[in-house]
């Protein structure tokens, strides 16, 4: 047992060294924040990698409490391809619930365990900006990102800080527009250069046909998936965004369930615990 627990250790040295003073954004779903146990798991990771040099943002969605939020208000959530339908008052509901509750009790989870993070929204220096999103079916007030402008983030991570971003979206005439959070993220990743986008969600990974995870997908496996009805709902942009981060200088994505430590076993350890995608087929691991 001693011998394992060293083993371990080394391993997560060696990947500290290959990873120190690097990018990497986690994005938590919205599914995952109601669990407090696994917020507290997923801070200490975070506070973790921020002390040994590896820099870390965060975007959060907010699902499941604004589902919740719509229902109270006697509105009922409807969804076009895992993306939203968003008028003015659930706008106003998005907003509320992402960057008034879950935003900031991330912040607290993350202050009171000794980390110092920032909350930010994509507003936040027009970190998001953002146009109403075109396709056959009106999605209302969803968005699609324009451009990035990752200044602020930067400047929080050069300092030591943890940014905690809430997808919120900044339209040209200061509207406020729902974006995303797994292609917030995304985009997030490649304006930063991260070497890694991990999305963390309330299901194992990417699971074949038959229920069973998938460890290990390249760009093309990923691309004939999505032409599949193996994949559904959610996890429809979750793959669109690993693509769209490895196609444009991102290096690994990885899709995990956010249980006890998750984080730190998926980017510390040689086997991990998820899913994770790459352009090409990695060789010799």
């Amino acid at each position: 047992m001693e011998e394992l627990r060293s083993e371990i250790l080394i391993d997560a040295l060696n990947y500290i060294k290959q990873f120190r003073n690097k990018v990497f954004i986690v994005k938590l779903g919205g599914e995952v924040l109601v669990d407090e146990k696994v917020v507290k798991s997923v801070a200490q990771d975070l506070i973790f990698l921020n002390m040994v040099g590896i820099k870390t943002a965060v975007v959060h969605g907010g699902g499941a409490d604004i589902t919740n939020a719509m229902e109270k208000f006697g509105k009922k959530p409807k969804f076009v391809e895992g993306l939203r339908v968003t008028d003015k008052e659930t706008m106003d509901i998005v907003e509320m619930v992402l960057t008034g509750k879950n935003n900031t009790q991330l912040v607290s989870t993350i202050s009171k365990l000794g980390g110092d993070p920032v909350g930010l929204s994509g507003k936040s220096g027009h970190l998001f900006e953002a146009k109403k999103k075109k396709q056959k079916v009106d999605l209302g007030l969803v968005g699609e990102i324009t451009k990035v402008n990752p200044a602020i983030v930067q400047a929080q991570i050069q300092n030591n800080y943890i940014p905690i971003i809430s997808p919120i979206g900044i339209g040209a005439d200061g509207e406020s527009l729902n974006i995303n959070a797994d292609t917030s993220a995304s985009e997030l990743a490649v304006s930063l250069n991260a070497s890694k986008l991990i999305l963390m969600t309330a299901v194992d990974g990417v699971l074949d046909k038959n229920g069973k995870l998938i460890k290990r997908l390249t760009v093309p496996e990923t691309k004939k998936l999505l032409d599949t009805d193996v994949i559904t709902g959610g996890m429809t942009p979750k793959l669109k965004a690993c693509i769209h981060a490895l196609e444009n200088g991102v290096e690994r994505t990885h899709i995990i369930k956010a249980g006890y430590h998750a984080l730190l076993e998926e980017i510390l350890t040689v086997t991990g615990t998820g899913t994770m995608i790459t352009q090409k087929k990695v060789i010799g691991e």
